[in-house]
């Protein structure tokens, strides 16, 4: 069954694309038509690639890895953290940077200050500072949190990366391309979608639209991890199984061996 369908894309806004002189000559296959000087993009064609990448997403979730999502721009920061939030990715929402991928023991450097930070501040060590210090300390603080709070617990680069407005957040592609990570993105007929291995032809701009595409694929990565969370439980039963059935012999002939004695005393004792 398909994630979403045509009427849903169609009552988000998802057909809407930019203005005819905007647009992009590759993302051609997936214009429908113009209208008023609009293109309108093909929503079937968006409803087969989202149930495209939803399944590749649902792959790399199932095998353990992390996807991180990207979206700078004022009207997908809220719907992005929420979504990514309720599957535990990681997400940056603030601005990007640079060198975030490229360069990412840097970044685990500066994540690592801030978990220092909060360390000898719940430990009394900041108590002896004075407060102009403590201040200075308090705001390098929440600088790093509102830039990287969300990528704390990411200890390794990501698996993929899902960006919404591919124009927006063009060094995060060139990072992933150069680093061979695949990318999953929401792309609009402005946008060059070359350089992305899994296009959603889609409205970047609409909230409504944002979020009925993030849906499908945030309910793909929910999927993948309860069937990772049921093959670990098989995993841990089947090995307890097999650990029983190799210790049941043992036993037999434990207790084989005790009976033996058990008749060997009872002849001695009638002798």
């Amino acid at each position: 069954m398909s994630r979403t369908n045509f009427d849903q894309l169609l009552q988000a806004g998802c057909h809407f694309g930019h203005l005819r002189r905007k647009w992009n000559p590759a993302m051609a296959p997936y214009i429908f038509m113009e209208r008023n000087g609009i293109h309108i993009i093909d929503l079937h064609k968006t409803v087969a690639k989202v149930d495209e990448a939803a399944e590749a997403l649902k792959q790399i979730a199932k095998s353990g890895k992390r996807i991180l999502f990207v979206a700078t721009k004022k009207q997908a920061k809220d719907v992005v953290a929420e979504k990514a939030a309720s599957v535990n990715m990681p997400y940056v929402i603030e601005r990007w940077p640079g060198g975030m991928l490229t360069n990412f023991p840097t970044i685990r450097k500066a994540v690592k200050k801030m978990a220092n930070i909060d360390k000898l501040m719940n430990d009394g060590t900041f108590a002896n500072l004075s407060k102009r210090e403590l201040l200075q300390v308090t705001r390098q603080r929440a600088k790093l949190e509102k830039n990287l709070g969300s990528i704390a617990d990411l200890t390794r680069l990501p698996s993929a990366l899902f960006v919404i407005d591919v124009m927006k957040e063009a060094i995060a592609v060139k990072e992933a391309k150069r680093l061979g990570i695949p990318v999953f993105a929401m792309v609009d007929t402005n946008s060059d979608p070359r350089d992305i291995d899994f296009i959603i032809p889609a409205n970047d701009d609409a909230k409504d639209s944002i979020e009925v595409v993030l849906n499908a694929c945030c309910a793909a990565i929910a999927e993948g991890l309860e069937e990772r969370k049921v093959e670990k439980a098989d995993e841990k039963a089947a090995a307890e199984q097999s650990e029983e059935t190799a210790r049941a012999p043992k036993k037999a002939r434990k207790d084989e061996a005790k009976a033996e004695a058990e008749v060997a005393e009872e002849v001695k004792e009638e002798a």
